[in-house]
This record gives C-alpha cells, sequence and structure tokens, in this order.
C-alpha cells in the first residue's frame, strides 16, 4: 500500500487531489469566499482539548450508538452530499451499502447523482431524505411526497442555502452542472485520464432526482422564498422524522423546537455557503445548553478523525455525520478507500475513548452531561 494508503483524512484529500480533475476536486474541497469560515471552524475544533484519564479498565470498548432509537454500529454517519459520483463511478452506491453494513443513515441529497429510490434500495433503508427548497417550492413538494412513496422515513430540510455561496475556486474552473465542455475543461481532463475514462465508460454524472416529468432544476436557482410557513406545510406533509440542517442560532434553534420538528443539525454546510459563517462547534454547544439534554441535536461540519467526532458528542451532538472526507477516500481508492478511510475514523474514536477512560457512547446520562469529566478547560 505505501505512499497510496489512507492513514487518515489527509491522505485521501491528498491522494484524491492528485487524480481528480482540478474542477471537481475544487468542488468538493472549496468553501466560500476565502474561505476563511472553513478555516474558523478548524481552529475551534483544534481548540478543543479531551481530557486524559488513566488507570481505567477501557479494554472493551462499543462504538455502539442510537439514532432516533434505532441502534446504529457507529455514532456517526454519512452527511448528504450532492453530486458524489464525480469523485468515482458509483460512489453514491458505495456510500449506501457502507450505510447498510454499519446501519447509520445515508443522507441521500436532493442533487444526488443516483436516484433517491435506488440509494434507499441500497442502503437497505438505512436512508435519510435530504431536501432544499426551491424556486416556487412546487418542485420541492412534489420531490418529498416522492421520498415518502419511496419509503423514505427521515426527511432532511437543509435551510441554510437561501442564494447559492459564491465559491471562487469552482467559478475559476467555470464548474457548472450539467458540465459546459470548453478547452479548459478538456485539458483538464486530459490531465487526469484515469477518471476521465472511468467517468467515460460510465455516463457523464447527472442530478438524477430531476428526470420526473414537470419538474426542472436549476442548481444556481434561488432558494429565497422558503419561510417558516414552508416547514409548517413539511411538517404536515411529512409522517416521519422531520430533521432541520443548517441551524447556527440560538432563536431559530428554540423556533424550529417550537415548529414541531424532531431534531436539528448544527451545520454551516461546510462552510460552503456564508464565508462569516461563526464555527458550528461552538454554536452546538451554546445551542444544546439552551436546549438542554432531551431535545435530538446532530452535527456536521469539519469533521476529519475519530477524534473530531467524540469532540462534537461530548459537546452536545447525539450523532454526528461526515462529509467530503469520504469523497476523498472514494476518489482516492474506490470503495477499498472508503472501508480504509471508515477504519481510521472507527480507530481514531476507539483510541480516544481509551484514552479518556471511556468504553460506551451511550449510558445512563449523555456525554453532555459528562463533559465536564472529558474536555479539558
Amino acid at each position: 500500500m505505501g505512499a497510496n494508503a489512507i492513514h487518515s483524512a489527509e491522505d485521501a484529500r491528498r491522494l484524491a487531489r492528485r487524480r481528480l480533475p482540478w474542477m471537481v476536486f475544487d468542488y468538493i474541497d472549496g468553501a466560500a469566499g476565502r474561505e476563511t469560515g472553513a478555516a474558523r471552524n478548524r481552529v475551534a475544533l483544534d481548540a478543543i482539548t479531551l481530557r486524559p484519564r488513566i488507570l481505567c479498565d477501557v479494554s472493551r470498548r462499543s462504538l455502539a450508538s442510537q439514532v432516533f432509537g434505532a441502534d446504529a454500529d457507529r455514532p456517526f454517519g454519512i452527511a448528504p452530499m450532492g453530486m458524489c459520483n464525480l469523485a468515482a463511478p458509483g460512489a453514491d452506491l458505495m456510500l449506501a451499502r457502507l450505510a447498510a453494513r454499519y446501519r447509520v443513515p445515508h443522507g441521500v441529497s436532493t442533487v444526488a447523482s443516483t436516484p433517491l429510490e435506488t440509494i434507499l434500495e441500497a442502503a437497505q433503508g438505512y436512508a435519510w431524505f435530504q431536501l432544499y427548497f426551491s424556486g416556487d417550492g412546487s418542485g420541492t413538494y412534489k420531490l418529498a411526497e416522492r421520498a415518502k412513496a419511496a419509503g423514505y422515513q427521515t426527511l432532511v430540510l437543509t435551510v441554510d442555502v437561501p442564494e447559492v455561496g459564491r465559491r471562487p475556486r469552482e467559478l475559476r474552473h467555470g464548474f457548472t452542472m450539467p458540465f459546459r465542455i470548453g478547452p479548459r475543461q478538456l485539458f483538464d481532463f486530459a490531465m487526469h485520464p484515469g477518471w476521465s475514462l472511468k467517468t467515460l465508460v460510465a455516463g457523464r454524472p447527472e442530478m438524477a432526482n430531476f428526470k420526473m416529468k414537470g419538474y426542472d432544476f436549476d442548481r444556481t436557482e434561488s432558494r429565497a422564498r422558503a419561510t417558516w410557513d414552508t416547514l409548517a406545510r413539511l411538517r404536515d406533509l411529512w409522517p416521519g422524522k422531520l430533521v432541520v440542517k443548517g441551524v447556527l442560532d440560538i432563536e431559530d434553534a428554540r423556533a424550529l423546537r417550537s415548529a414541531g420538528v424532531d431534531a436539528i443539525q448544527v451545520s454551516s454546510h461546510g462552510a460552503r455557503q456564508l464565508e462569516a459563517s461563526p464555527a458550528p462547534i461552538e454554536m452546538l454547544t451554546n445551542i444544546r445548553s439552551d436546549l438542554g439534554s432531551d431535545f435530538p441535536l446532530f452535527y456536521d461540519s469539519g469533521i476529519w478523525s475519530g477524534e473530531d467526532v467524540l469532540k462534537a458528542l461530548t459537546l452536545g451532538a447525539d450523532f454526528v455525520f461526515v462529509g467530503r472526507i469520504l469523497q476523498f477516500a472514494i476518489a482516492a481508492a474506490g470503495e477499498a478507500g472508503l472501508e480504509q478511510m471508515w477504519d481510521v475514523l472507527s480507530q481514531e474514536l476507539s483510541i480516544a475513548m481509551a484514552q479518556t477512560g471511556q468504553t460506551k457512547l451511550n449510558g445512563d446520562y449523555s456525554l453532555w452531561q459528562r463533559k465536564r469529566d472529558f474536555v479539558g478547560h
């Protein structure tokens, strides 16, 4: 394996950068503006310390968790990510199979490159459908009805993209969906023949959920017309669990709880939308302190290691979602790379638990309630 082995998220990113066309890598890797928002969250995560404990019997440790009362083999799942098949042909289904094996939620994006029904089947039901409001909302409600008919039990409404953020790295490459192929893009693809040949054989990735009559989708279309009435209509429409993703404000969190949502996902969308967004890991602590220990809180944004997962759990998350590093691993080494990255996260989390004297993640009281035992001050 040598130089091509994945021992960390940084390894996966390094290999992906070598193998992906520049425009695809920068689409996956980029953030809004000068990318200071992504850097701010990384600094905030790095500043959190865990309290080492000694002479505890940690010989038997469990990574098992629960989410919405269902058993999960890990306390982290797969965040919804658009157009995953850009990383490699079949990436959506690789992620779905992983979710099924470990009984964790696979967030299926509105802009997935595989139909939502196909992913749910491959995930053996371990999939949540992530929904964007778009335009006047008519297509949005159709898509929610379609997810319900397919058998999805959990809907994740993403609310932090009233307008798509400007990501200069994307814009410099002329990244659009579907691809507009010009001389620059042709040169880019020619310089990455491995990716280009596989993609040519498999077919150009497309936003697969919009091949339905009467539904046109524009990735850049304004999502600014969504309101609390939109949420109320979705709450009435959706009989299962309703999660609202992209929350970074205490007042919004209180209002969402009052509106009857089943969980809140604290997230900055990986700082891909608002460069000046606060560090989500800091807002997680504030929102948890305000809402108390009983309301379900999930977390994503900037998770790069198992220690990051433990930090988020300790600071108030009931469950954590991992995103782009899984795409990097797929780009680096396909399904085998994804398995390597998942094992790395699992091992990092297990070792961190041992170092902090923990043997399980779900007990009679939450990690958040015990945070003074495990977080350095």
